[in-house]
């Protein structure tokens, strides 16, 4: 099998990870990954954030679960979250970033690495508690964020293979 075919079928969301922390280099990586996503008409209207601060990506989670009544929300504990924003006015913002996610999670399954979307954000980026976070973490006032990836490395190494099923035609 083709390595990128790999890399797509062994790839799974992670929701516990260990303390061991990912090198700045492979994050800057993750984020160049999440750069060369297409995105509507090339328009490019994204920002990406990278937090390795715990403190921080701990009170940002506290913030979340807090505003959705969603006690202990905690992100699963990442070592570090990229957080793609878009303008709010991009016509193509949310397709743009879900490109921006899925190379960013594929990017790092190559290095061993886990990842999971976390949604929570796109409803609540203007309650101000949220937004005073989200601009101490120098996300523009004017963007949105649809979803981060949370990135750390698995407690559970061996994730089952999962069969995906679907619906699908092939017209010849």
């Amino acid at each position: 099998m083709n390595k990128i075919m790999e890399n797509i079928l062994t790839r799974r969301s992670v929701r516990a990870f260990t303390d061991k922390k990912i090198d700045i280099d492979i994050v800057k990586e993750l984020i160049k990954a999440g750069l060369y996503a297409p995105s509507g008409m090339g328009r490019q209207t994204w920002k990406f954030t990278a937090v390795l601060n715990q403190s921080k990506i701990k009170k940002l989670a506290f913030a979340i679960g807090k505003e959705l009544k969603r006690e202990g929300y905690d992100f699963y504990s990442p070592s570090v979250i990229i957080i793609p924003s878009n303008d709010k006015e991009s016509k193509f913002g949310k397709e743009d970033n879900a490109c921006a996610l899925e190379n960013i999670f594929l990017a790092a399954h190559s290095y061993g690495i886990g990842s999971v979307w976390i949604n929570q954000l796109q409803n609540i980026c203007d309650v101000p508690e949220i937004r005073d976070i989200l601009t101490e973490l120098e996300i523009p006032e004017n963007h949105v964020v649809y979803g981060l990836a949370a990135l750390g490395y698995a407690k559970d190494e061996n994730l089952s293979d999962v069969e995906k099923i679907g619906i699908y035609n092939i017209i010849e």
